[in-house]
């Protein structure tokens, strides 16, 4: 059997929370529909922050109440800080993430809290979603370079995962969030959390900035990661962070893991419909370095299908 690969899908939340139109809860709920017709089933549903803040993700709440298939899908949401944490675990969400950038001026930029009181923040809230028998997650973001500090150590990235482990954290979450990772970047992150033995336990989250995410994914590989998180057709990016433009493409990322001979439990050319879709939705241009190619490959199963 092949080695199993989670494929966990943002385009819910990291994907719609920067884009210029608001879709409605029936309108995500529609995406996510979509999304699970191709065989994911790990979502990022949305986040619980003022919707004054991020317009884009109000009705969260409502949205949790009508996800199809609870018992056979892990759906996850963000949540800021203490309030956000009460409001997810009221809509029934089972799995919660918070972030924690990695560097003094991304935290203060983004929520206007110190690295120091950010980390204390995130802690009791991974400490508390244990405590309530949830699912605790922890994006640890600009983990390879911010865009006002330059380049984060490597060191730093590595302590806030170790402490955010030690405070109950079920996975931490490595994230690219301005897509400057590059593959000896990714190592010199993932290696020595892998000689810790916590390569089980962690994800990564990156950007195609630069289009060097699907390399970065083969270094995590090699590292011994198993989960990534990834957006149809590329979809968003940080609406906080200058430059990142767009996540890793599901379709990319599905493509090539299937190619590898890992097992995803996603279909390649199913994606082709989501994309498709999100484009109607978002009214937005989607689609990753494969989309074009994945479309010609669908519209000759189609025909020969129909003949």
């Amino acid at each position: 059997m092949s080695e199993r690969i989670v494929v966990n899908e943002v385009g819910p939340r990291d994907g719609l929370q920067s884009q210029g139109k608001t879709l409605t809860v029936e309108q995500r709920l529609e995406m996510i529909q979509a999304l699970l017709a191709t065989g994911i089933r790990s979502i990022e549903v949305g986040s619980f922050v003022s919707p004054k803040a991020v317009p884009q993700m109000a009705g969260t709440d409502a949205l949790f109440a009508r996800l199809p298939m609870p018992d056979q899908v892990a759906y996850s949401a963000l949540i800021p800080n203490a309030k956000g944490y009460e409001l997810a675990r009221a809509a029934g969400a089972r799995s919660v993430a918070v972030v924690l950038s990695a560097t003094e001026t991304m935290n203060q930029r983004n929520i206007r809290m110190s690295l120091d009181e950010t980390t204390a923040v995130c802690l009791e809230l991974m400490q508390q979603a244990r405590r309530d028998g949830l699912e605790a997650r922890a994006y640890v973001a600009v983990a390879f370079e911010c865009p006002f500090e330059g380049v984060t150590p490597a060191e730093r990235v590595i302590a806030l995962t170790q402490r955010l482990f030690d405070a109950g954290a079920d996975k931490v979450i490595i994230a690219d969030t301005i897509g400057a990772a590059h593959p000896t970047s990714v190592r010199g992150v993932l290696e020595p959390l892998r000689s810790m033995g916590l390569q089980e336990r962690l994800s990564c989250h990156f950007h195609d900035t630069r289009g060097m995410a699907l390399a970065n994914v083969l270094a995590s590989l090699d590292a011994g990661v198993r989960e990534f998180d990834s957006s149809i057709g590329g979809l968003g990016g940080c609406p906080f962070s200058p430059g990142a433009t767009g996540n890793l493409a599901t379709e990319d990322l599905v493509l090539m893991l299937n190619a590898m001979g890992l097992d995803t439990g996603i279909d390649s050319l199913a994606l082709v419909d989501a994309v498709q879709q999100g484009q109607a939705l978002t009214e937005t241009p989607l689609g990753g370095h494969s989309f074009r190619w994945l479309q010609r490959q669908h519209q000759a199963h189609r025909e020969a299908t129909h003949a």
